[in-house]
């Protein structure tokens, strides 16, 4: 996925000015950086949801278009209120292929909760109704903003682990948010830092999976520094 002379304003603030950058296909890219510097605005400009200059994938920015084959883990779980955990799975997929639904949700662990509504819902079990309706959607690519935060450590460790697992079947090319650096070195292969508009900092995460919670590889230190200075 090539993004080129890709600029974004706000008013007067300008977030991108001519932002350039290939992401490796069928790779998981980390995209890190301060609040307020404009990650998920690139997430939106990548899946067509808002205006841009410069092109995506070739594609002008003028008058966007959603982009097909992308599936978007949003940092609120935004399921539907009226639907349970099932029928939000259902909702993005055509009735012939609702037989993957019983498997993927007893995959992300809500065997017995299929029936369950959002307001029934733990905040993890929301997460995990939002990652297996991400990973349902048929797509090449997938843009996840924040996927894991304000959930538990144990958690955490074991929805980083679910979406590694999830995402090696199907190998598409993921981009996804987090201000974690631990988030970032145990679940991507490359590690980018947004600043002022440009990638500040552009890191291969070399260590091989499945990456170990309490020993991460010792890019976490490279990435950190990079963040901070």
């Amino acid at each position: 996925m090539i993004l080129c002379n890709v600029t974004k304003n706000f008013g007067q603030k300008t977030v991108f000015d001519g932002l350039s950058y290939t992401f490796e296909e069928g790779k998981i890219t980390a995209v890190l950086g301060e609040s307020g510097v404009g990650k998920t605005t690139l997430l939106n400009i990548i899946a067509g949801l808002i205006p841009y200059g410069g092109t995506v994938d070739g594609r002008e920015g003028v008058r966007p278009k959603r982009r097909e084959n992308c599936s978007f883990l949003f940092q609120e779980s935004t399921l539907l209120p009226n639907l349970t955990a099932e029928g939000n799975c259902k909702f993005v997929l055509p009735k012939s292929e609702w037989g993957k639904i019983g498997g993927m949700l007893a995959r992300v662990g809500l065997s017995g909760r299929e029936r369950a509504y959002p307001h029934e819902l733990s905040g993890g079990e929301k997460r995990r109704v939002a990652i297996a309706r991400a990973f349902l959607y048929p797509h090449d690519l997938l843009l996840m903003d924040e996927p894991f935060s304000s959930l538990d450590l144990a958690l955490k460790r074991s929805l980083i682990s679910l979406v590694y697992e999830l995402w090696e079947e199907k190998r598409s090319t993921v981009v996804f948010v987090t201000h974690d650096v631990r988030e970032a070195v145990l679940l991507s292969h490359r590690a980018v830092v947004l600043k002022e508009g440009t990638f500040f900092a552009d890191i291969p995460i070399n260590a091989p999976f499945p990456r170990d919670f309490l020993s991460p590889p010792p890019e976490e230190v490279q990435l950190t520094q990079a963040l901070l200075k």
